[in-house]
């Protein structure tokens, strides 16, 4: 799956069918989410509609108890769209939406200077499994398990561009439902639309891994700017 992040941020139509409760209507957008997960710092990916590929991503501090935006680039989601990550279908190429944190960076470049994530350094035998059949379903494998088919899964070092520089969005990570969806990123810009993950330009994913600090636990939503007042994690 090509490359997509993670707090979600759900369409109007959702929020009677899950019970959310929407923040307040006015401030910082991070205040006016039902949940930023618990933590500091905050990315937010919007698109327009659950049918756009494009959108923005702005990444957040909370200070003093103020959320405050520490930066923002321009967005690409997937080649269809958004889907809500609790019912998203892997192969659909949608952006699942939802809450997630960023269990871990990685890239075919070194870490920029000043990375604080975890940072795993793609190799020639770095993987993601995707494979449903497999043990080791959506996890960086290195190297490729007998059990998870390579037809089924990314050799990551086959993505020079996208693959530069990444963050893991925990969609379906802690427990895997297979069928749902496998290597969700943040990652570089490729030449169009993702086939889920979220990405952004190459200079902004540098400053995003430099901004992540992990005692601040940062967590992603993902969602459309028509509706986007509460949050669920997935």
């Amino acid at each position: 799956m090509r490359p997509g992040v993670v707090l979600a941020l759900v369409s109007a139509s959702s929020l009677a069918l899950l019970g959310f409760t929407p923040g307040p209507e006015s401030g910082p957008l991070p205040a006016r989410l039902a949940d930023t997960g618990g933590g500091s710092q905050l990315l937010i990916a919007q698109a327009p509609d659950a049918g756009s590929t494009s959108g923005t991503v702005t990444w957040w501090d909370l200070r003093g108890g103020q959320w405050v935006q520490a930066g923002s680039a321009p967005a690409r989601f997937g080649a269809n769209g958004l889907a809500e990550g609790a019912s998203r279908k892997q192969g659909t190429n949608t952006t699942p939406t939802g809450l997630y944190d960023l269990p871990f960076g990685f890239g075919i470049r070194a870490a920029p200077g000043g990375t604080s994530v975890e940072y795993r350094a793609v190799k020639e035998s770095s993987w993601w499994c995707q494979d449903n059949d497999s043990a080791a379903y959506n996890r960086w494998v290195d190297p490729l398990p007998a059990d998870c088919r390579a037809s089924e899964s990314e050799h990551l070092i086959t993505y020079s561009t996208q693959y530069a520089y990444g963050l893991v969005i925990g969609f379906n990570y802690d427990r895997p439902v297979r069928g749902r969806g496998a290597g969700i990123f943040l990652h570089v810009n490729g030449q169009a639309a993702t086939a889920g993950c979220v990405s952004v330009p190459q200079d902004a994913m540098r400053r995003i891994l430099q901004w992540a600090k992990p005692d601040q636990k940062p967590h992603m939503a993902i969602g459309t700017v028509d509706g986007a007042t509460a949050v669920t994690r997935y």
